[in-house]
């Protein structure tokens, strides 16, 4: 029997010919990624432990994202902590403001992603960066803290569930779409400590970034890792931002899934996840069949669709047009480049002349942090992952769940709305 590419990459990092679902491995860690809130506590942990130490600086990346700009005193205690750990174990690859980013964008962009990886962060989006072809997982500090100082970490391989999407896409249909229906259908804990694999035409046909999308959101159906095998289109993304030597690693064809699902592109819509979670997925159609839902903020950004093709999208739906009076926006470029990029293009002028305000990169109002805190009775539409109570404010706010084409229509008109009327 064969072995899946998630198999394959835990049996090789494990110095292992083979592994199979439900083995408890230890396996070499290739890169460890670190942002503010998470990175602090397993700080501590190794201090208090006489660890202090790094198995390799160059295997590690930090990048504050959450709370900055420092929200308050707190939050600029914690990164100026950060910053002293940095300089004293001479870790190299630090994105500090001014080069900053949410760090599941920053990460690919600047070349540290590459396939065949095993890589680890204390955030659930880790899995994100399984769109190269590598295994990505969220852990907490405590794995942190023993990954930072040992390079190692323990796992249970798991089970694999294979979604093979094939067709083009209609009009106003993109990978955001794909995953919030793959989230409808099999729940948030569809795929409880699974690897979800991608597969199919349609995913062939999209760019890395949007596949970066699908990826991302694969924890919100329980998922341990998302991943798609590298193609072309991921070797050229990675090419032009490294020059790392890797290994492609694939699926055999008579590998073991717990589970085929497959999906007609052509029968997707465009598709709205309701409070109060990312699996209550409503499409277009079923929408139009409600009274209007007003919508308070449009937030576009985010590690899951903060990527200048997600900005370009909106832009291309709002020039020309205004954010709708008793609606606000918020555009938060996903990184430093991306807004460089996009100011350069000229989208942030649109953004800003349709009435919307554009923020430096910052992981805030997604979780409730900062800039973008929802008041109670406030609905807000959003590109973000996770819509449970309280998650960008006041546990008496709504938080809807879409594509960035859905977020720019909806704050033209300032109701959930379908984005094909504009494109």
């Amino acid at each position: 029997m064969g072995m899946t590419i998630t198999e394959k990459i835990l049996a090789k990092h494990c110095g292992k010919d083979s592994v199979k679902p439900g083995e408890l491995i230890n396996a070499k860690i290739d890169l460890v990624l670190c942002h503010d809130i998470t990175t602090t506590p397993a700080i501590d942990m190794l201090e208090k432990a006489g660890m202090d130490k790094v198995f390799d600086p160059n295997k590690v990346v930090v990048t504050p994202d959450h709370f900055v700009p420092n929200k308050d005193i707190k939050s600029a205690e914690m990164v100026n902590r950060i910053r002293k750990w940095v300089k004293k174990h001479n870790i190299k690859h630090f994105y500090d403001i001014g080069r900053h980013g949410v760090c599941h964008a920053i990460l690919p962009e600047q070349g540290h992603v590459v396939p065949g990886m095993t890589i680890v962060a204390g955030d659930s989006h880790t899995c994100t960066h399984g769109a190269f072809g590598a295994f990505s997982t969220g852990v907490g500090s405590t794995d942190i803290a023993a990954a930072l100082a040992t390079g190692e970490l323990w796992f249970k391989v798991p089970e694999t569930i294979k979604f093979v999407v094939d067709g083009k896409l209609p009009k106003g249909v993109y990978s955001k779409d794909i995953i919030l229906t793959v989230i409808r259908d099999i729940g948030v804990d569809g795929a409880l400590y699974k690897a979800m694999e991608f597969t199919g035409s349609t995913i062939t046909d999209l760019s890395v970034e949007a596949r970066m999308t699908i990826t991302n959101m694969a924890i919100e159906a329980g998922g341990k890792s998302g991943i798609i095998e590298p193609d072309k289109k991921t070797l050229q993304y990675v090419k032009e931002r490294t020059d790392e030597k890797f290994e492609i690693v694939k699926s055999d064809a008579d590998a073991n899934y717990s589970v085929v699902r497959k999906y007609d592109a052509a029968k997707l819509e465009p598709i709205v996840a309701f409070p109060d979670l990312p699996s209550n997925g409503k499409t277009m159609t079923e929408i139009s069949k409600m009274q209007p839902i007003h919508v308070d903020q449009a937030y576009l950004g985010s590690c899951t669709n903060g990527r200048i093709e997600d900005l370009r999208i909106a832009a291309e739906i709002m020039k020309g047009r205004k954010v709708a009076e008793g609606t606000r926006m918020i555009v938060v470029p996903a990184t430093t480049d991306i807004w460089k990029q996009a100011n350069k293009e000229g989208l942030l002028d649109i953004f800003m002349e349709a009435g919307a305000t554009v923020s430096t990169a910052t992981c805030g109002a997604c979780l409730g942090g900062h800039m973008g805190i929802l008041a109670s009775g406030e609905t807000c539409i959003s590109t973000t992952n996770r819509n449970f109570v309280g998650r960008m404010g006041s546990t008496e706010s709504k938080v809807y769940l879409a594509s960035p084409a859905i977020v720019a229509a909806s704050a033209i008109e300032g109701k959930i709305a379908d984005p094909r009327r504009y494109i």
